[in-house]
């Protein structure tokens, strides 16, 4: 089974085409970007599909990150892949970015927790533990850094993504063993489509995982009442 993959949540617009047990994808292409997705993400899907013999009509299976992240980037991803999987009539799943993130790290068979972490500003962190095994330690949650490090216990801590640094930091502040395996500023796409042919699309669904209310909300002041 063909997969396509798709991940504009973080800091980047990825797209890539992975075959069931295949080493490398079919195609893939990753440009780091804070904005433009939208602009970015369909000419992509357009040139790694143009990769794949039999195009649209070869896939099983679509899959998208689904944050925590960009409000707007997941919006954007989420709402492609729901289009692509409606009109291939193939199954849409969706993969968490702090699992995707974590994959590579949880693959390894070196000692210790694994986290992965992403900045959420104003110093909080979006965070997702695992011990070995892939079991997980501390589901997806939204953390002030400092309570962030005292749920991930006396360590080794390996940790990874944009806000890495930053738990590192404060567990070296504390005396814990921390590494910095990689401080991403998104997953490998590789590793959201390996995820997404894991995945149940009965219960993977692609619906967005925020963490926390938008930072911009509608202004009510002024605001003209609607009709009943």
């Amino acid at each position: 089974m063909y997969i396509l993959a798709i991940d504009t949540a973080l800091g980047a617009c990825s797209v890539c085409i992975l075959e069931t047990g295949a080493a490398e994808p079919v195609a893939s292409e990753s440009i780091l970007m804070t904005r433009g997705h939208a602009e970015a993400l369909l000419p992509m899907v357009d040139r790694v599909i143009a990769r794949l013999a039999g195009g649209f009509d070869a896939l099983g299976r679509i899959a998208v990150s689904v944050g925590p992240g960009s409000f707007t980037g997941i919006r954007v991803g989420i709402a492609a892949a729901r289009a692509f999987g409606l009109a291939c009539e193939v199954p849409v799943v969706g993969v968490s970015t702090l699992s995707a993130l974590a994959a590579p790290l949880v693959a390894d068979p070196d000692p210790g927790v694994v986290a992965a972490v992403i900045d959420a500003l104003h110093g909080n962190v979006y965070m997702q533990a695992f011990v070995s095994g892939g079991r997980t330690l501390v589901a997806s949650r939204l953390l002030p850094v400092r309570d962030a490090v005292r749920l991930l216990g006396s360590g080794p801590l390996r940790l990874t993504g944009s806000g890495a640094p930053l738990l590192a930091i404060e567990a070296w502040s504390i005396g814990l063993k921390a590494d910095v395996t990689g401080a991403l500023m998104a997953p490998d796409i590789v590793c959201v489509a390996r995820l997404g042919l894991l995945s149940d699309p009965a219960t993977a669904l692609p619906t967005p995982c925020y963490l926390k209310p938008p930072d911009a909300v509608p202004q009510q002041k002024g605001r003209i009442a609607r009709a009943p």
